[in-house]
């Protein structure tokens, strides 16, 4: 091979590295000028094949051409490696004075949501809001609130029980005895929190929100009873709404009553929600029954009160038109997102 040879392929290996317009035409080029099988790299192999008098001239000048390529190629590469660094800086570049991108806000569950707006009501009214246990004792549980030894509500059918005297809350209700073991009347608290209950379906859940209240002061009547609900009814669902008192039974209340409010799809004239009545069930109320203050070392003779319990849920069902109580608890954004 001439010195001719040598000088095309340096002339096109050059032109070939200089041409190249990012990494991939680049190592095409390197390949076909330096790689194994190009005609340099076999030309230089095949040096001990030439004669003694073409031996050193080749490789002399094959080596030259050879590192003269090698010093082409790397700064070339150098070059490109720099300009795709900056067009990929450019690419990726952020103005940080542009209004950046917009991210959706979660908000408080309806659950949540309908619970501080009872607490609410209640704390504009004067009441104090107290908190305890959710694993309690069968004695604040149901002892102490005048629940009799054979009632159906202490059965393994209705309650979780933790051992044979520890027990998850079937209500809220323990903690206005823990109130009452702590101070002396006046007492106006009421008590939210979760319940657990052996039950699931439409309008049940093995665990469920209460919100308790209790009131214990001289001179508390059933009246007192009606007209703090009523005004509880009004603030939650609007100021037509009207309240009614049916008797019933609770073990720690008598007299007891079931609190009913005029329906507010029909305003009471009837409709599918209430039954054709006019009315929906929101509570459980009554007059705290005199045992009760046995427990707590309080003088029935001094001292009356009324206690009610409403389920959060049943107020937010009746409150957002709910049909299914399961929904709170799915998960399913198509119906939190409503809320």
């Amino acid at each position: 091979m001439e010195r001719a040879d040598l000088r095309a392929i340096y002339q096109q290996g050059i032109a070939a590295l200089e041409a190249a317009r990012d990494l991939d035409a680049l190592e095409e080029a390197r390949v076909r000028f330096l790689g194994r099988k190009a005609d340099l790299s076999n030309l230089l192999r095949s040096i001990a094949e030439l004669a003694p008098e073409d031996k050193r001239v080749v490789g002399r000048f094959g080596n030259l051409v050879k590192k003269e390529l090698e010093a082409a190629y790397d700064a070339r590469h150098t070059q490109l490696e720099q300009a795709e660094l900056v067009h990929g800086l450019a690419k990726d570049s952020v103005d940080v004075t542009l209004p950046g991108r917009e991210l959706p806000l979660g908000h408080l569950h309806l659950i949540t949501q309908t619970r501080r707006e009872i607490e609410a009501i209640f704390i504009g009214m004067g009441y104090e809001v107290a908190e305890g246990p959710e694993v309690e004792t069968d004695y604040y549980n149901f002892t102490a609130l005048n629940t009799p030894e054979d009632h159906p509500a202490r059965s393994l059918h209705d309650t979780f029980f933790v051992t044979d005297n520890v027990l998850l809350r079937t209500h809220t209700s323990p903690v206005q005895v823990r109130v009452m073991e702590k101070q002396r009347p006046p007492v106006y608290v009421i008590v939210p929190g979760k319940a657990y209950r052996r039950d699931s379906d439409a309008t049940h859940t093995p665990m469920f929100h209460q919100v308790e209240g209790l009131v214990v002061d001289h001179g508390i009547t059933l009246a007192d009873l009606k007209g703090t609900l009523e005004q509880f009814a009004k603030a939650m669902f609007g100021e037509d709404r009207r309240i009614r008192l049916r008797p019933h039974f609770f073990p720690f209340t008598e007299p007891s009553v079931e609190v009913d409010v005029s329906c507010m799809a029909c305003n009471g004239n009837g409709c599918r929600l209430c039954k054709r009545t006019g009315w929906l069930e929101i509570l459980g109320a009554g007059m705290v029954d005199p045992n009760v203050f046995g427990f707590v070392n309080y003088d029935p003779e001094e001292f009356t009160g009324f206690a009610f319990g409403m389920g959060i849920e049943r107020i937010a069902m009746l409150k957002y038109g709910v049909s299914d109580l399961r929904l709170f608890y799915e998960n399913d954004l198509r119906f939190l997102t409503q809320f």
